[in-house]
């Protein structure tokens, strides 16, 4: 049979065939896709014409379209639904992908003609996208060694392939671990304070591996759990700290350490190695921050005030309980106090917040009425797993847009958290549209029973639900540039403020529905939940920070420093203490062993991006809600001027065209209760 990636899908939106996929494809599909594009990047490196834009970078963009098909299905089939197969894939492609991308990158004859197109780049007839993205590749190229000479060249290639090895094996370490330490539960009466929506759940995941009449509770990517608010046996709640707090440094097989010791020195010594002082500084040079300092100036403004609210916290909490407040109380205890002061009862709201109300009357409610977007499920087209469904994206003229896939519930292929992917990148210049999937984490009640989130699953739906439209929308000419490729520190901006309609009066009206009586959710606990939105701010914005300095920690040193380090969790420790973060109930986010985020998965030395963008989300918020809100002449403004340009112009300014200014820092302070 022929390979289905060869060629290019039929189906509509160019959706990848998943029915004729099987994992034996993927592994041929990746060989032939490599040597096509380096037949096609040598075509251009030896073009005898003189570079013009053309010839060059326009051909270099249409380069590759096996490999791009083949690794948009792979990757995301490795996130989301892994196999033995898969994964031992995946570890012999690392750095066959990695010489690849050096391959091209470094290819001196290809630099010295983007070189010549951008040194021309005022006497072309260019458009504003076409010039951006002249520069982009040029400055993208000497950052990534281009100009290095051959012997530089060859180390900085063998740092990358065994790089790109670490960081997949810390990846399928991660996973193992955290499908090991899931918490079995023999007795129902250890899960009081769950409801039955929860504790079905536990039960089915129990059952999914063979263990039927327990209870087994997956762990979240996060040191927490959403459990432990709702929780009564102390017990159980230490247990499921502990797991999580465990994961990636027992020994065994699934030990992470000696991978993040390795990870750490190879970036610092592979940053200096391009010139640059810390692998931090490398990687902010080419982000909206600049350097690592801007990102310090952010973090250690933020740090203080945090830590200090985190304590006063701390000690209500304490009076609530009677005793001292460990990590695995928090979360208990902090419902409790919100209980009594806000008379907010979150757990209380999950039968208002049934999963399919959430997406149609939420999620696609609050799309449509912004951007005049509707969608319909297809069950026609078939995704890559049964439990992922395909929706079809239009206008509200009729006019196509894309296809959305949802993959709600959690499962042991999947890795944890909550995640965009493109499966199809638009773009005009190759005529591809765009198809993106939403991956969350939701745990899965038992057949016919209603799938209830919690409010953190709502906002997390909302969140990556603006990834999603942020790919769907974008209008681009070269691939580049298509949906969410942006500068990494601006990524999260779109989906941060897709957030603020979660709760927004006509959107949560709509969608928070009780799932039996039909009964809207009570107009009295609406007001309470916004009265208590700063509530817990100080625990919610330490444990961010601590994640987020933690990676600078990592990421600022030498190729000496780093050569140093040998103990993971002493130099955590420093390292939080140094600013203040240092609070044993509030452990950070994430620990080094588990942090994929910046050991895996793309935010090294970037974490800080998540209130970086905030910024720009707590200044956009304050503009809608002094705009109108929710209306399409608002919508419209910010697909247009936001959202539609994908990454086809420099998004800081971009964002001042949409505000008619530059971000103030005022409202982001005032939202976490730092002012």
């Amino acid at each position: 049979m022929t390979n289905p990636f060869l060629s290019p899908s039929t189906l509509p939106y160019s959706l990848p065939p998943f029915a004729s996929i099987t994992d034996d494809d993927y592994g041929p599909a990746f060989e032939a896709g490599f040597a096509e594009q380096l037949a096609e990047v040598e075509r251009i490196a030896t073009d005898p014409a003189e570079p013009t834009f053309e010839n060059t970078v326009a051909a270099l963009e249409r380069s590759g379209a096996t490999l791009t098909r083949v690794e948009h299905a792979f990757f995301n089939k490795t996130s989301s639904d892994s196999t033995e197969a898969t994964d031992a894939l995946e570890l012999d492609l690392a750095p066959k992908l990695a010489a690849h991308a050096d391959a091209i990158r470094l290819d001196p004859r290809l630099f010295a003609r983007l070189l010549a197109v951008h040194d021309r780049r005022d006497d072309l007839d260019l458009t504003a996208e076409q010039r951006y993205l002249v520069e982009r590749l040029v400055d993208e190229a000497t950052r990534s060694g281009a100009a290095l000479g051959d012997d530089d060249k060859g180390r900085l290639r063998e740092l990358n392939g065994r790089l790109s090895t670490l960081t997949t094996r810390f990846e399928k370490n991660l996973l193992a671990d955290t499908n090991d330490l899931a918490v079995v539960v023999d007795d129902v009466a250890e899960l009081g304070g769950l409801d039955a929506g929860a504790i079905d759940a536990a039960a089915e995941a129990a059952r999914e591996r063979g263990l039927d009449g327990r209870y087994v509770v997956t762990l979240v990517l996060f040191s927490g759990h959403p459990y432990l608010a709702s929780l009564t046996n102390e017990a159980l709640r230490e247990r499921i700290m502990q797991a999580s707090l465990s994961r990636g440094r027992r020994g065994g097989d699934h030990d992470n350490r000696d991978l993040v010791l390795e990870i750490a020195r190879l970036r610092a010594e592979r940053a200096e190695l391009l010139g640059f002082a810390s692998h931090a500084a490398y990687v902010t040079a080419g982000e909206t921050a600049g350097t690592p300092e801007a990102v310090a100036d952010l973090l250690g403004r933020l740090a203080p005030p945090a830590a200090r609210n985190a304590r006063a916290e701390q000690a209500a909490l304490e009076r609530v309980a009677g005793r001292p407040v460990r990590a695995s109380d928090w979360a208990f205890y902090a419902e409790r106090v919100r209980a009594d002061e806000h008379d907010v009862d979150t757990a209380a709201m999950r039968p208002y917040f049934e999963a399919e109300r959430v997406l149609r009357d939420g999620v696609f409610f609050a799309a449509g009425a912004l951007y005049g977007l509707r969608f319909a499920e297809r069950p026609d087209l078939v995704a890559y797993h049964p439990e992922a469904r395909v929706f079809e994206v239009t206008d509200a003229d009729g006019g196509e847009v894309g296809l959305y896939v949802l993959d709600l519930y959690t499962r042991d292929s999947k890795r944890g958290g909550a995640w965009m992917n493109p499966l199809v990148s638009q773009s005009s210049l190759t005529g591809l549209p765009t198809v993106v999937v939403n991956n969350l984490n939701v745990p899965k009640p038992p057949a016919g029973r209603p799938t209830l989130l919690t409010l953190d699953e709502v906002t997390t739906f909302f969140h990556e639900f603006g990834h999603a439209l942020h790919g769907l929308v974008a209008r681009v000419t070269y691939p580049s540039f298509s949906g969410t490729n942006v500068f990494r520190d601006f990524v999260e901006f779109p989906s941060q403020v897709n957030e603020m309609w979660m709760l927004w009066p006509e959107v949560l009206a709509n969608y928070a529905v009780h799932h039996e009586t039909g009964e809207r959710l009570p107009q009295h606990l609406v007001d309470a939940l916004l009265a208590s939105q700063g509530f817990n701010q100080g625990f919610e914005t330490s444990e961010y920070l601590a994640a987020a300095l933690l990676d600078q920690a990592w990421h600022a040193l030498s190729a000496a420093e780093a050569a140093a380090v040998t103990d993971v969790e002493a130099f955590e420790q420093e390292a939080l203490a140094a600013v203040g973060l240092d609070l044993a109930a509030v452990p950070t986010r994430y620990s080094s062993t588990y942090f994929a985020h910046t050991f895996a998965g793309g935010y090294d030395a970037g974490y800080y991006s998540y209130i970086w963008s905030e910024v720009l989300d707590a200044d956009t918020v304050e503009w809608f809600e002094q705009n109108g809100g929710l209306a399409r002449e608002n919508g419209d403004r910010f697909r247009s001027r936001l959202l539609g340009v994908g990454g086809s112009k420099d998004p800081l300014e971009a964002y001042r065209d949409f505000r008619g200014r530059d971000a103030r820092v005022e409202p982001l302070l005032a939202r976490r209760g730092l002012a």
